[in-house]
């Protein structure tokens, strides 16, 4: 009984060393290596766009951001804005010195050099969200350099990216302008459109009028009673409210070719609340736009 267990432990022993010494098999696959540090990318290639809903009742200004992405991160970032007088750009007029932060409210720089330390550090974050605010208007400790407003920027960048990429528009950016060739015989008045473009999009558009004599324009005579279309002419609404109608459709649009008229004098049924010939205020526009095409 012994000899029979003493045999089987050493064919054991000589088993386990066959198996151990034994080299892999030559068509052996290798092991698949190991992912280190591959993150998906966070965003789709493209360019983002957003644009605050309307234009600040105290300021005149409208906030629009601009965002491109490449292999997954944000490569550019574009903080700007739009006068509801259309005109040049927030960053243009800031450049230039007529917007004037520092001569006008002491800022220790101008807003187009505190914007680009709020777009710098969104290329360092990467993440619209990742910002604390010190107050409920949206200033922060978080940039140095920059004590503007912020939340209005993060909040429009966080919104863009939130959606597809939009691309650029069909237009070149600045600011552009068209008048009638002469003064109105009967009334006097002289029809002026200005547009601004921001990534390619009609951002800003104001139609407005200025009188062979002089004084304050259409839009200000309106606002304050002075042209009088419902008091004199039984409007419904005066003619900077029609006005704004037509505007925020061109906005809509993006094409000033894009409205029916109900006959030769230039009204239409496309705008609601709009009873006023239109066709001067489109016409004007797609004249403005011929160069920015």
């Amino acid at each position: 009984m012994k000899k029979v267990l003493s045999i089987a432990l050493v064919v054991v022993i000589t088993l386990a060393l066959i198996v151990g010494c034994a080299k892999p098999a030559v068509n052996e696959p290798a092991p698949a290596p190991v992912e280190t540090n591959q993150e998906a990318a966070k965003y789709e290639d493209g360019i983002y766009f957003a644009q605050e809903d309307g234009f600040a009742g105290s300021s005149g200004w409208k906030y629009v951001v601009t965002i491109e992405v490449k292999d997954g991160k944000i490569i550019k970032a574009g903080w700007n804005g739009a006068h509801k007088n259309g005109g040049t750009d927030k960053k243009t007029r800031s450049a230039s010195g007529e917007y004037g932060m520092k001569a006008n409210g002491g800022a220790q720089a101008e807003w187009h050099e505190q914007a680009g330390l709020v777009e710098a550090y969104l290329l360092e974050t990467q993440d619209p969200k990742a910002i604390t605010y010190t107050n409920a208007e949206g200033n922060t400790d978080a940039i140095s350099g920059a004590s503007i407003h912020v939340k209005e920027f993060f909040t429009l960048a966080e919104k863009a990216l939130a959606n597809s990429p939009v691309g650029k528009g069909q237009y070149k950016d600045g600011a552009y302008h068209a008048e009638d060739k002469a003064f109105d015989e009967k009334s006097g008045w002289k029809n002026t459109v200005d547009l601004t473009i921001i990534n390619g999009y009609i951002v800003a558009a104001d139609w407005n009028g200025i009188h062979k004599d002089g004084g304050d324009d259409k839009d200000t005579q309106s606002a304050d009673g002075r042209y009088g279309m419902k008091a004199y002419g039984g409007a419904k609404a005066e003619w900077h409210e029609q006005a704004a109608l037509a505007e925020a459709y061109l906005l809509e649009k993006q094409d000033p070719t894009a409205i029916a008229y109900t006959n030769a004098e230039g009204n239409t049924d496309a705008i609601s609340g709009a009873s006023i010939k239109v066709k001067e205020f489109f016409t004007l526009a797609e004249e403005a736009l011929a160069s920015a095409k």
